[in-house]
């Protein structure tokens, strides 16, 4: 023991450059296994998605709107509060609805609801199998998002009995997840598709508006009837390498944030029965100041991940001087994420989550085009919104090979999630786009 003592005291150094040796080897031993680690996780791409374009017969002009609602025996104060949400929505006339909504009376069934959903899910499947010849008996995961119907058998299963799909593929349905639904469906994919290799997953999206039109008076409730349209998506993605030559994109990076554990958070979105025993979903008012919220954590998470070295450290210094001097009032810098992205989808929940997000984010006109845009024509088409903007991107022919996206969706709950896609191909403006027809007239100037 004493020989030992004193060889500690007589070398020193040595011991302490044996620790720190030993320290650094851990950790570049570590690194190396995060890097063949990362470098085995087999990539995902996307290899393309389709929209569902409703027919003119389901257009919800404001005239017809005012008409249908009055005949229908509505209260003149919900009626007049409609109006007034409709006019400020940035609606065009040609967002649209389900034929049994538009009758007199109004219909809402089952029936109704899953003439809907079938209508609008197997369009959009049909056309993304026949684009890419794509026989559904090679689908090796299969999954459904609706938020606010869910029937028995489910929709994934609706979807396996009209395509005929194999009897082993892995198929799940996400209920009640709201709009940010279809980033959910993506996250899950990407998971799966890693564990399971090779393989090619089917993503549907769509939400039913016929079992959830409002005829009540509470007007944090009528809300749901002037934002929300007819709409739906399909999406193919593949972790199989012999589709790398042929995918449009490569997702890079995912991140969700969750605020249910906050009250106020929890209830701003809410499924429930006014004091007439109407069923409905009630929008709080806080929903901006809970979005911004969300997307702060979101931003925090996901912008180390994709923002340069250089705005990192200027976003930290602005964060340090803050501190340092108590300037309380001095706005922190906000990251320039169009150092990071090329291209913004940002949620179509409604003009005012738009034009919070560009004004936050201290965005260009240009950069929420393609959400601004998406809500005029389709309206907010919940799960599926982000796909007619990226649509809308590529009909425009401003998609190019290596430029980034960001795509931006709020949810019930409260949820932000956001996905990071690189463009690996190049993408052209094709005929099966759902913007094709139309999209010489866009952009457009909405009225305020």
């Amino acid at each position: 023991m004493a020989r030992i003592q004193e060889y500690i005291l007589i070398y020193p150094e040595l011991i302490i450059s044996t620790a720190i040796c030993s320290t650094m080897a851990a950790a570049i031993a570590g690194l190396i296994l995060m890097y063949l680690i990362h470098k085995r996780k087999p990539k995902v791409y996307l290899l393309d998605f389709s929209c569902y374009q409703p027919p003119n017969s389901c257009r919800l002009p404001m005239s017809m709107f005012l008409e249908n609602v009055l005949l229908d025996g509505t209260d003149p104060d919900s009626i007049a509060f409609q109006v007034k949400i409709l006019e400020k929505s940035g609606f065009s006339e040609e967002t649209c609805i389900p034929p049994s909504l538009t009758c007199l009376p109004i219909r809402k069934s089952l029936s109704f609801a899953l003439e809907e959903v079938t209508t609008v899910m197997f369009s959009a499947v049909s056309n993304l199998f026949e684009k890419h010849n794509i026989n559904p008996r090679a689908v090796d995961i299969l999954i459904s998002n609706s938020s606010l119907f869910c029937p028995t058998p489910s929709l994934s299963t609706l979807i396996i009995n009209k395509f005929r799909m194999r009897s082993n593929i892995k198929n799940f349905n996400l209920s009640g997840m709201g709009c940010s639904a279809g980033l959910i469906a993506v996250s899950l994919a990407k998971d799966l598709l890693r564990v399971h290799s090779n393989s090619l997953a089917l993503i549907v999206s769509t939400e039913t508006l016929v079992l959830n039109w409002y005829k009540g008076k509470v007007p944090s409730m009528l809300l749901t009837n002037c934002l929300f349209r007819m709409g739906g998506a399909a999406m193919l993605m593949s972790s199989r390498k012999k589709d790398k030559g042929r995918a449009k994109y490569e997702l890079q990076h995912l991140v969700r944030t969750n605020k249910a554990q906050d009250d106020q958070s929890h209830a701003c979105v809410f499924q429930d029965m006014d004091p007439e025993h109407k069923q409905g979903i009630s929008i709080s008012k806080d929903i901006l100041h809970v979005a911004g919220d969300a997307l702060k954590a979101n931003i925090g998470a996901l912008g180390p991940m994709v923002l340069p070295i250089s705005e990192q450290i200027r976003y930290g210094i602005s964060i340090l001087i803050r501190k340092i001097w108590s300037q309380r009032r001095r706005k922190t810098r906000i990251p320039n994420f169009k150092k990071a992205f090329e291209h913004f989808c940002i949620h179509a929940g409604g003009r005012a989550v738009i034009q919070g997000i560009e004004r936050n984010l201290e965005l260009r006109k240009e950069d929420v085009e393609a959400s601004k845009m998406t809500l005029y024509r389709f309206g907010n088409t919940s799960s599926s919104s982000l796909w007619y903007e990226l649509s809308y991107i590529e009909a425009k022919g401003k998609m190019k090979k290596g430029d980034r996206v960001w795509q931006i969706a709020f949810g019930s709950g409260f949820k932000c999630n956001s996905a990071v896609w690189k463009c690996v191909a190049k993408v052209g403006a094709e005929r099966e786009n759902v913007w094709r027809d139309i999209i010489h007239s866009y952009p457009v100037e909405i009225p305020n």
